[in-house]
């Protein structure tokens, strides 16, 4: 119920949809102005989110406890750059959904049988997933990655080939 992470999220989503509409990466001078309302926000969460009375009750050894909006706040803080990437970047993405995905599948398999029967089996699965991701990023479907992979043929990422859904 922090006023300011739902400003920052509110802004951030709306550099986001600049950043895509100006083609991958913002304009100098836009990317400063997005840095300091960036910043205000933060400096806004300071004042909403303090740090933890350090006064301690007799007993108490170590450093206070800081809630999680008051560490979110300063990871937001501490890590400006790398949150503020996206916008800089063409290669770095605002999410990191794919990244999540990857790991998604694993997941489920384990859910759905209980475990790997073995360790070899378990690295099998992530080298056949990893190649069908990888494939996926590069914009060639898993039917013709796999395809490909059968007949003994790697695919040429570099090339521009359109590899078809089918």
């Amino acid at each position: 119920n922090q006023q300011w992470s739902k400003k920052l999220q509110d802004l951030l989503e709306k550099i986001n949809v600049k950043t895509i509409e100006s083609g991958g990466v913002l304009e100098s001078q836009k990317q400063k102005a997005y840095r300091r309302k960036y910043e205000k926000i933060i400096e806004d969460g300071e004042v909403e989110c303090p740090l933890p009375n350090e006064k301690r009750k007799k007993g108490q050894r170590g450093r206070p406890k800081k809630s999680k909006s008051r560490n979110l706040l300063e990871r937001l803080r501490d890590y400006e750059d790398d949150t503020l990437r996206f916008m800089t970047s063409k290669e770095v993405p605002f999410t990191n959904n794919l990244g999540e995905r990857d790991i998604r599948m694993t997941k489920v398999q384990q859910k759905v049988s209980g475990c790997f029967r073995s360790e070899e089996g378990a690295k099998i699965f992530s080298r056949i997933r990893s190649y069908v991701s990888t494939c996926k990023k590069q914009n060639l479907s898993p039917t013709t990655a796999l395809a490909l992979l059968f007949q003994g043929k790697l695919p040429d990422f570099d090339s521009n080939l359109n590899y078809s859904a089918e």
